[in-house]
């Protein structure tokens, strides 16, 4: 393993950086958002729904830029494209750090949409896919989650970082930091657009390339029935009816990408709604949402930095994903029905199994497909993550703002909240059906090589 991630320390420091600065001022968000939008109260409709218009519009923007930016960055290599979502997350940094008036707050709004069109799993994707350059198939559910866990590094300290710095300070210091990245990764990061093919690789079988001669084989007739097949390479860039047949191509690919749209479909009506549940219900402000970031952020880093990398060679990443998907869970319906202040802490604890599902997700997809079809597959996975982001907002903001409201029909403000992880057990049931056909496929497989 050493030997597969020698070339990720300067990748590892870019991703740190890149969600170190991000995650510095998301507590600080929302009183920004209320003091600009709604002065001196602690529930508004409007600055929900001009979160959930945010989250919306970046969906939108993401789905149909991620996969673009995969391709690319298989033709033209990851560090090119990784440019992009580096140097445009500086700009809506930088508005807040010059001014908090509402003026600056809604060019601040503006900037964050268009930056997250090209931030919102662009970077991920380019990452995976630059993790799957270098290391081996067998490695990989090791080597994302050890991405991952940098990832959720780079969350807890910059929300640990954000608990002790003014509102102001925050996002200049955020502003820096986002410089610095910018500036990291066009110096020491080397580029990588694809891997050196060694006998037994199975990441070099060219399942996904165009194939001109005659000369395929019964073997690589069966691997094509696995794995997803792209339509042979053209000028210009894949369209939308290219992808939707690359995403169907494998029991594999389509199954991941129908998790990935009910997880993002979960996690974003999760997002919309627990800060404002939160703060209407127990009274939370910055340094509540801090402290709950910063736990949800140890027990992700504790996960993926040290469970998962131990657990990855016992158990197959199927596996991994139910055990993630059933805490994922309980997580979520523990936010909704909580009694006290302190059980959303209790339930971010969980985290430490929800957090096997985004790392084996992409490891079961890396498998699935080509070296050179690595960017395009992981901005594919990203862009069905990004359609949930879509919905997720127009289903659950209006949702959140009567839920919360006074004049609702019952009084249970952790009801969206609960409708949220609705879409987290359809998640897991698929992931069990999944598990339970693939079985089923490889008896069938040894009872047929018996009867040979």
């Amino acid at each position: 393993m050493n030997t597969d991630l020698a070339g990720l320390g300067h990748l590892f420091v870019v991703f740190f950086l890149f969600h170190f600065h991000s995650f510095m001022v998301i507590p600080a968000i929302i009183d920004v958002t209320m003091e600009a939008v709604c002065p001196g109260r602690d529930q508004c409709s409007v600055a929900i729904y001009l979160s959930g218009f945010q989250n919306a519009v970046t969906g939108l923007g993401a789905v149909v830029v991620t996969p673009i930016v995969g391709n690319l960055s298989d033709r033209y290599g990851r560090k090119a494209l990784m440019t992009l979502p580096v140097t445009v997350a500086i700009l809506p940094l930088f508005v807040l750090a010059c001014n908090r008036s509402e003026v600056y707050f809604y060019v601040f709004y503006v900037a964050s949409i268009v930056a997250g069109i090209f931030c919102q799993g662009t970077m991920h994707s380019l990452c995976f896919a630059y993790v799957a350059d270098h290391v081996r198939p067998r490695r990989r559910a090791a080597a994302f989650a050890l991405l991952s866990g940098v990832s959720a590094a780079g969350f807890v300290l910059g929300t640990l970082t954000a608990r002790f710095l003014a509102a102001s300070s925050t996002f200049q210091v955020a502003a820096v930091v986002a410089t610095a990245t910018a500036i990291y990764l066009g110096v020491f990061l080397p580029d990588s657009g694809g891997v050196s093919c060694t006998d037994g690789d199975e990441a070099c079988d060219p399942l996904l390339q165009a194939s001109s001669s005659s000369t395929s084989s019964s073997a690589s007739s069966s691997d094509e029935e696995l794995s997803p097949r792209l339509p042979p390479h053209k000028a210009g860039l894949p369209s939308l009816s290219d992808m939707f047949t690359f995403l169907t191509g494998s029991l594999a690919m389509s199954g991941a990408a129908t998790i990935t749209f009910f997880c993002s479909l979960g996690e974003r009506g999760l997002e919309t709604a627990l800060m404002y549940y939160l703060k209407a219900q127990f009274g939370y402000s910055k340094d509540e949402f801090a402290d709950l970031l910063l736990i949800v952020g140890a027990a992700g880093m504790l996960s993926q930095l040290t469970v998962m990398p131990i657990l990855a060679p016992i158990l197959s990443e199927e596996i991994l994903l139910i055990v993630g998907l059933l805490g994922g869970c309980t997580q979520v319906f523990l936010y909704g029905i909580a009694w006290s202040y302190w059980v959303p802490y209790l339930s971010a604890a969980f985290v430490i199994l929800s957090a096997f599902v985004n790392p084996s997700i992409r490891t079961n997809v890396s498998k699935n497909v080509a070296s050179n079809e690595q960017g395009i597959a992981q901005g594919c996975i990203s862009g069905i993550s990004s359609f949930g982001s879509i919905l997720g907002p127009l289903i659950f903001t209006p949702l959140t703002a009567w839920a919360l409201s006074e004049t609702g029909p019952f009084n249970f403000k952790g009801f969206s909240i609960l409708c949220a992880g609705i879409c987290t057990v359809i998640a897991f049931i698929i992931s069990l059906r999944m598990r339970g056909a693939q079985s089923s496929a490889c008896k069938k497989s040894i009872v047929e090589q018996e009867q040979a």
